[in-house]
């Protein structure tokens, strides 16, 4: 439509035909508009090829122009001058605009960013609006429109006057956009400059005193490895703090009161250095990990974000660690059966403190359907036919679990499925048409909870787990936002989210299947309504585990199932299913009959050896580890001198103010 309506446009201009050209121009603007509201994709690959918003309304105006002139009519020959000089004064200012807004963001970009830190001191502000910042095309579109418009009257008309009121508004527009950015670069409208931003950062961390904190760097979908860590992270001794490496990763971060800081620049980080950080606990390894690990007045702790039989869990990089902090005792046997570097005196076994919240084994399901969760892992970067079930047995095992009319089935498949091989994709999607199809067959009956109360207990959490912002909002604004959190807004977060699990599972009749593809309700929530649960060697079967409930594992690796049962320490207490899923109504059996149920022990036995013991508490375990890793920091700072930048405390005379701060129960809250 954009490329029939520029032909239409120059065939009208140069005929000259009024009508055509008119309607061409309209078709042309409507179609531009509704490309950036829609297809943002074609507009970039406009912009690629030399064909952007500019260069499309210069050209549309350009032909409105032509065809003026070729249209024979005395009453427009005095306005064609100024007409063509505003458009060029209209360009003008188009393109000063442009060059104004981005010396704007970049004052507005500061070295760092942060959350439930009030920052109010480095003159943060509102965000300009986005037409005038970072909306180049629409902002064109929307101040060119009155000119173009005026062009069309004229043309349609005979009256030039409309073209130069048209043109006159549209410079005015732009005029005023140019004057509102640029007062935006005065002193006091503009945050501090980075000197000055740095030596606040380092003004606050010298006053909250940091003790313990995460480190985390990742992907726009990794942000999952983080959280799950964020409530044991406060639950340690100390002053905890979170360190991000990537500006977006900051609002991704859960709900939580942690201070939060982004450090971007590697300089910047460095500054950390001379904080009084002791320890850091990293939930994953990234390339930007490296550049953390060259501090040395910190120590570092792996702890992964997931315990499983894959490779990922004892990968060598874990050994630039000063610890690798393990579940239980299995994790240390995979570890030096790989050997790969690590030694067993940097192992230390805390268990898994976030699985608090998973039931315990209750007995057989009581009621008249078996709650059967299908919890698949994705099929990774490596092509192993291994890793994912879903290709190869995914549809066997839903087809024998809806073919017995007393289960009832919840699928939820790992967020990254298909993601890698576009056959486990569309497997994926097979399986949820399956499950669609079965649930439209089985009557279910009335809901317990309707869905206004679902509606009502959904809002409420995401009032006390997000932040509203306005569109043009950037980190500066954010940061305003997001100053000090309101104190026991942690325990809000717990209260809303506990109350949604319950108005959500309560929704649904107790025979309706359900596909779980939302973050919500997570997957220790379904581990919570589930009997027996199907899934493929990951951490999901790990921290099922703690249940004590029955288990399968999907094979389809190849391997016999001696040798897979030998390969994958994860699977010893699980029943093996074969890519024909021949073995579920077996396990179905064994779930509703214990005396058929022969793997109770082994299960109660693998949940000591991959878990470890649940006395003391795995918080508690986890607490003592990180005292002990602090403490070696402590004894190494005190047998040494440290070199300092000018001006800022050394780690042996911050370890000492919060020592005396300690004592004297003073601890200073975070400014």
């Amino acid at each position: 439509m954009l490329v029939g309506a520029f032909v239409a446009q120059v065939v009208g201009a140069l005929l000259p035909n009024t009508l055509l050209l008119a309607v061409a121009t309209a078709v042309g603007l409507a179609t531009d508009a509704a490309l950036h509201r829609w297809q943002r994709r074609t507009v970039t690959l406009l912009a690629k090829a030399h064909a952007d918003v500019t260069v499309r309304q210069l050209l549309r105006d350009l032909l409105l122009v032509v065809g003026l002139l070729r249209i024979e009519r005395q009453s427009q020959e005095s306005v064609f001058l100024p007409v063509v000089i505003g458009l060029l004064a209209l360009y003008a200012l188009h393109f000063t605009v442009q060059a104004v807004s981005v010396k704007v963001r970049r004052s507005r970009t500061l070295p760092f960013v942060t959350r439930n830190i009030d920052a109010s001191a480095l003159r943060l502000s509102s965000a300009p609006p986005s037409l005038l910042t970072r909306r180049a095309g629409h902002r064109l579109l929307a101040f060119g429109a009155p000119a173009t418009l005026g062009l069309l009257i004229t043309a349609i008309a005979d009256d030039g006057l409309p073209a130069a009121v048209g043109v006159g508004v549209s410079v005015a527009l732009m005029a005023v956009g140019l004057v509102s950015l640029t007062l935006r670069l005065l002193p006091s409208r503009r945050p501090v400059r980075e000197e000055e931003a740095l030596a606040w950062l380092d003004a606050w961390l010298a006053e909250y005193r940091p003790t313990v904190g995460m480190y985390f760097s990742g992907g726009t979908t990794s942000a999952y490895q983080a959280n799950m860590w964020l409530e044991p992270l406060a639950a340690l001794d100390g002053r905890p703090v979170i360190v991000l490496r990537e500006r977006f990763m900051v609002q991704k971060i859960a709900a939580t009161d942690i201070p939060v800081i982004c450090l971007p620049k590697v300089a910047t980080l460095m500054r950390l250095e001379h904080s009084t950080l002791r320890m850091m606990i990293h939930p994953a390894n990234s390339g930007k990990t490296s550049q953390i690990l060259r501090v040395p007045t910190i120590k570092h702790a792996f702890v992964n974000h997931g315990e499983s039989d894959k490779l990922s869990s004892c990968n060598p990089y874990a050994k630039a660690y000063d610890e690798v902090w393990v579940a239980g005792p299995a994790a240390r046997e995979r570890y030096a059966l790989a050997d790969v570097g690590i030694d067993d005196r940097d192992i230390v076994e805390v268990g898994r403190p976030q699985l608090d919240p998973v039931l315990p084994y209750a007995g057989p399901p009581t009621g008249v359907y078996t709650t059967v969760l299908y919890a698949p892992t994705w099929e990774g970067w490596d092509g192993n036919p291994g890793n994912t079930s879903v290709v190869l047995a995914g549809e066997n095992i839903v087809r024998a679990l809806l073919a017995d009319p007393k289960v009832r089935l919840l699928y939820k498949p790992h967020p990254m499925t298909g993601s890698v091989d576009p056959r486990a994709g569309a497997a994926n999607e097979r399986i949820q048409a399956m499950i669609r199809e079965a649930g439209r067959r089985r009557p279910v009956g009335a809901t317990v909870v309707d869905s206004a109360e679902l509606a009502r207990r959904t809002a409420e959490l995401e009032k006390a787990t997000s932040s509203a912002f306005r569109t043009a909002a950037d980190d500066v604004e954010r940061m305003l936002a997001q100053g000090r959190p309101d104190s026991g807004r942690a325990a809000e977060v717990e209260r809303a989210a506990a109350a949604w699990d319950a108005a959500y599972w309560g929704s649904f009749d107790e025979a309706a299947h359900q596909i779980i593809t939302a973050a919500r309700p997570g997957i220790f929530s379904c581990f919570n309504q589930a009997d027996v649960l199907i899934s493929d060697v990951s951490s999901v079967v790990s921290d099922w585990l703690a249940s004590e409930k029955p288990y399968a594992v999907a094979n389809t690796s190849g391997m016999g199932e001696e040798e897979f049962r030998t390969a994958f320490t994860t699977v010893r207490a699980a029943t093996i299913l074969t890519p024909a899923a021949d073995g579920v109504p077996a396990l179905l059996a064994a779930v509703r009959d214990p005396a058929q149920d022969t793997l109770v022990k082994d299960r109660a036995e693998l949940k000591l050896h991959l878990l470890g013991p649940s006395d003391p508490p795995s918080v508690s375990r986890l607490r003592d580890a990180a005292r002990a890793l602090e403490q070696k920091v402590l004894l190494r700072g005190a047998s040494r001198p440290e070199a300092t930048a000018p001006g800022i405390p050394t780690q042996r005379d911050h370890t000492a103010a919060a020592d005396t701060a300690d004592t004297a129960g003073t601890a200073p809250s975070p400014s």
